[in-house]
Formats: structure tokens, C-alpha cells, sequence
């Protein structure tokens, strides 16, 4: 198999932050590797540094110590990447087509002219078709889920960092979203990094899952997964995975 290409490279990474009471570590001696077209998936316990770690590499915030390098190069801003937060953050004065179509409007109007017909396929994919002139408050929160992903890979963009982007939703569609990101990875091949705290959703998705202690946040922990993503949800092995994650992360926390 061919070695591929690093997209994110993160050394030796260490983040505090300052409040009224002190400073506190969030992120300590981080250090992982991810290649071009990889889908990864962090998990770990809440205040883990899980958000802080998608905002260095999205070039947001800087580290105290350590490198973080995207596509070869050191961290910049704007780095390379579309992100998506935990919030769908749709415009509400903006129909779901304009939402949509906000990265490439930014970037010029021949931009969003020329993005026309890949939006215009990628809403009839999402099955969002007939919804395009209504506005965020008018949706259900999958389909502004839905908007939201879509706009994020309109940004075009090679790296995907994703937080939590399916929390607010019911399970059932969560079930779905899980399989519009699947068939968007599988269809542009984008580098892929989410964070989850539901360890089957990482499991399902990912070509490997990276576990993050409780705060301050290391690295403890890193499962390739090498079934077919089909075949997985019923293996025994991906639920002997997640027992042994939670209970990694629950000893973690004791």
C-alpha cells in the first residue's frame, strides 16, 4: 500500500488557558499524524480539548508549545480547512440556497456562479430539493444539519474538521446524517477529522479513532479500524472496540 501524504501533522502540543482562577492546561504533549483522504474521529470526556485541538488546526487559536502543520506547512489562518461547529450557525435572514452558497459569495459572485450546479446536485442528494427558498427557522434541525454540511464542503476545501456536528439531532437522524457524511467522504475524499463523544458513531465512521484523556487532554489511545464500514455495525469486534474505549475513558476519569 502506498504511503500517503501527511494533511495534519500536530507535535508535541501543549495549550493553557487563563481565567480568574488561574491557568489551566487543556492540551498536553498532543502529538498525531493524519494522511490525505483519512477519516479520524477523537473522542474523549468533555473539557478534553477535543474543540480547542479543531480550532489550532483550523489556525484560531496558537499553542504554548509544540507544531502544528497543515498540508506541509506551518499553521496559518485561514488554514486550509472548512469547518464545521457543534451549531449549525445557518443565517437566519438567508434562504437555505444563499446559506449555502455563503463561502463561495465570499470569495467572489463568479465563485458562487460557478458552485451553482454542484450545490444545486448536492441539495438533491441531501434530499433538500423544494426546501431551497426557505429560511432556517422553516427547517427541521436534520435539514439544517443537512444545509450546514453541504455549505461545508462547498468551501472546497481538502480538510473537513467537523465538531460534534450531529448532536442536536434525534437518533434516527443522526442515522441519516452519519450516511449523507459517509457518501460525501466516499464521493471527494477529503481529509476528515470529527469529534464525537458517541464512541459507535467513531467507530462506524472512521478509519481510526485517536482517544483523548480528561483534561488536560493526551493522547491515550488509537484504533485502526480495518472492517468495511457495511460489515462493521454488527461485528463483534467493533463492540468489543467500544467496550474497551468507554472503559478507557471511564478509568480514565475515576
Amino acid at each position: 500500500m502506498p504511503h500517503l501524504a501527511s494533511a495534519i501533522e500536530v507535535a508535541g502540543l501543549h495549550k493553557t488557558f487563563r481565567s480568574r482562577f488561574g491557568t489551566y492546561a487543556v492540551l498536553q504533549d498532543v502529538s498525531l499524524d493524519i494522511a490525505e483522504g483519512e477519516f479520524v474521529s477523537l473522542v474523549g470526556p468533555s473539557g478534553s480539548g477535543k474543540s480547542t485541538l479543531l480550532n489550532m488546526l483550523a489556525g484560531l487559536e496558537h499553542p504554548q508549545q509544540g507544531v502544528v502543520r497543515i498540508l506541509g506547512a506551518p499553521q496559518v489562518y485561514p488554514a486550509p480547512v472548512a469547518y464545521m461547529q457543534q451549531k449549525d450557525l445557518l443565517l437566519p435572514w438567508r434562504t437555505l440556497w444563499d446559506n449555502i452558497l455563503l463561502g463561495p459569495e465570499i470569495r467572489s459572485k463568479a465563485e458562487r456562479g460557478r458552485l451553482h450546479d454542484e450545490a444545486a446536485a448536492l441539495v438533491q442528494a441531501f434530499h433538500l430539493d423544494g426546501f431551497t427558498d426557505a429560511y432556517p427557522a422553516q427547517l427541521s434541525g436534520g435539514m439544517r444539519q443537512r444545509a450546514a454540511l453541504i455549505r461545508t464542503l462547498l468551501c472546497e476545501q481538502p480538510i473537513l474538521l467537523l465538531d460534534e456536528p450531529f448532536s442536536g439531532v434525534d437518533a434516527l437522524t443522526r442515522g441519516h446524517l452519519q450516511q449523507y457524511l459517509l457518501e460525501m467522504w466516499r464521493q471527494y475524499r477529503k481529509t476528515v477529522v470529527l469529534v464525537t463523544h458517541d464512541v459507535e458513531e467513531a467507530l462506524l465512521l472512521s478509519d481510526r479513532v485517536l482517544v483523548l484523556s480528561a483534561r488536560p487532554g493526551r493522547l491515550i489511545g488509537e484504533f485502526p479500524m480495518t472492517l468495511p464500514r457495511p460489515a462493521r455495525a454488527q461485528s463483534p469486534e467493533t463492540l468489543r472496540l467500544k467496550t474497551r474505549i468507554v472503559e478507557m475513558l471511564d478509568s480514565d476519569e475515576a
